[in-house]
């Protein structure tokens, strides 16, 4: 059976209820048929104009509000690129056979985004679906003063509860500044390293609450070898960030006080066991041995470390892997594995934001890693992190944080 064509010009034009496009700059690019008839507007007097020119607020009401909600809900979705549903607005209209009088109407609209080739938001959706008649056909006829009570008791309602989502949307705001600078204050660039360049990276999802659960660490090791680590906690905010600098500064200190990486997850998983929200962390860490030219790790559930030879070959530390933190009810050793590597090799470590996506096996993310470091093996550590964020993570935004390191051997 052969696939039809759709026109989608045509889709649009005949979609029920009202709906039309905007510009990222509020300026109408398109409306579809009902948009045109209910909106009492023809499509040249729509197209290419700035909304609030076409439909401006009634000069008439000291208390109206509707554009500046309108206004603000459209720019939140261009922002953001999320969807905004907002509540039930009243938004006067001119009638256009009758320049200055006004007509009472009250509307329930949707912004939602239309995502460009580069990620961007190119369009908003803007559906509206006026609920005037609904609302004074509650009174019934001959009745109304109950409608007028209905309608004042529903729009009361409605503007309470686009308040209570106002300031969640600040308190959530509020949170997430405080959580980026725990995080700031407790993930400092990498001390000195020698001859061996380093670079670290963070990045926290955007628009959401779900950071500072990721961490990265660099630990000194006796004769002057080093220990490198990356780490996710399981939850958001505030909570996760306490729980990431708590098991950050244990596995540094069992770093420098134990004999290899598996000993040190070991001692981590059993403080764990004491902490709060520790359950499920996922960490890796490595031991570089610089004099034998050996990398020796352990990973507790994580994605596996790369490294990046200089011929471009990529191989992933997978060798050595158990479960998360605290996930086994009984206490077992740690399993570690050692490789070596050659002068001018690059360790990579990094955590689950940068290559996993919910659509996708994992192994599409590792093989995404693998072509990039090979791609651009020759950067240095700097560089090298700064393409790795652009490559992997999305045009859109990254919807988890994400923690890299890169060192060069």
């Amino acid at each position: 059976m052969r696939k039809p064509q759709i026109d989608y010009t045509a889709v649009f034009r005949a979609l029920p209820g009202m709906v039309a496009l905007l510009t990222p700059d509020l300026v109408y690019a398109d409306a579809n048929d009902d948009f045109v008839r209910l909106a009492g507007r023809t499509r040249e007097q729509l197209l290419g104009r700035y909304i609030f020119d076409v439909f401006p607020e009634n000069p008439n009401d000291p208390a109206a509000a509707g554009r500046q909600e309108t206004e603000t809900s459209m720019l939140r979705t261009v922002a953001t690129g999320e969807r905004d549903t907002m509540a039930l607005l009243r938004y006067d209209i001119e009638d256009p056979d009758r320049p200055g009088h006004w007509q009472e109407h009250f509307w329930s609209p949707v912004n939602a985004p239309v995502l460009g080739p580069d990620g961007e938001v190119a369009l908003i959706v803007h559906r509206v679906e006026e609920v005037t008649e609904l609302i004074r056909a509650f009174g019934g006829p001959g009745d109304d003063s109950r409608a007028r009570v209905l309608e004042a008791e529903l729009y009361t309602r409605a503007r309470e509860l686009q308040e209570v989502n106002e300031r969640l949307r600040r308190a959530h705001a509020h949170e997430r500044e405080v959580a980026l600078a725990l995080q700031a204050a407790m993930l400092p660039a990498p001390g000195p390293t020698g001859e061996h360049a380093a670079a670290v990276r963070y990045r926290p999802a955007i628009g959401a609450l779900n950071v500072c659960g990721d961490w990265y660490d660099l630990a000194d090791l006796p004769g002057g070898n080093l220990a490198v680590a990356v780490g996710d906690v399981v939850g958001h905010g505030l909570a996760a960030a306490c729980v990431m600098g708590q098991l950050r500064s244990a596995l540094s200190a069992a770093c420098r006080v134990t004999d290899g990486p598996g000993q040190a997850l070991e001692a981590l998983g059993l403080y764990a066991r004491s902490v709060d929200g520790a359950e499920s962390t996922t960490v890796v860490t490595t031991f570089i041995d610089w004099a034998e030219r050996t990398v020796t790790y352990s990973s507790a559930g994580h994605p596996p470390p790369a490294l990046l030879h200089p011929d471009g070959t990529v191989r992933f530390l997978d060798e050595a892997t158990d479960p998360p933190l605290a996930a086994r009810p009984e206490h077992l050793a740690r399993p570690e594995a050692r490789t070596s590597f050659t002068e001018g090799a690059t360790l990579v470590l990094y955590t689950d934001g940068l290559v996993e996506r919910r659509t996708e096996d994992i192994d599409t993310g590792l093989d995404r890693l693998a072509d990039s470091l090979a791609r651009h093996r020759k950067d240095d550590p700097e560089q090298l992190a700064d393409a790795l964020l652009a490559d992997l993570l999305p045009a859109t935004g990254n919807t988890d944080d994400t923690a890299l390191i890169v060192i060069r051997l």
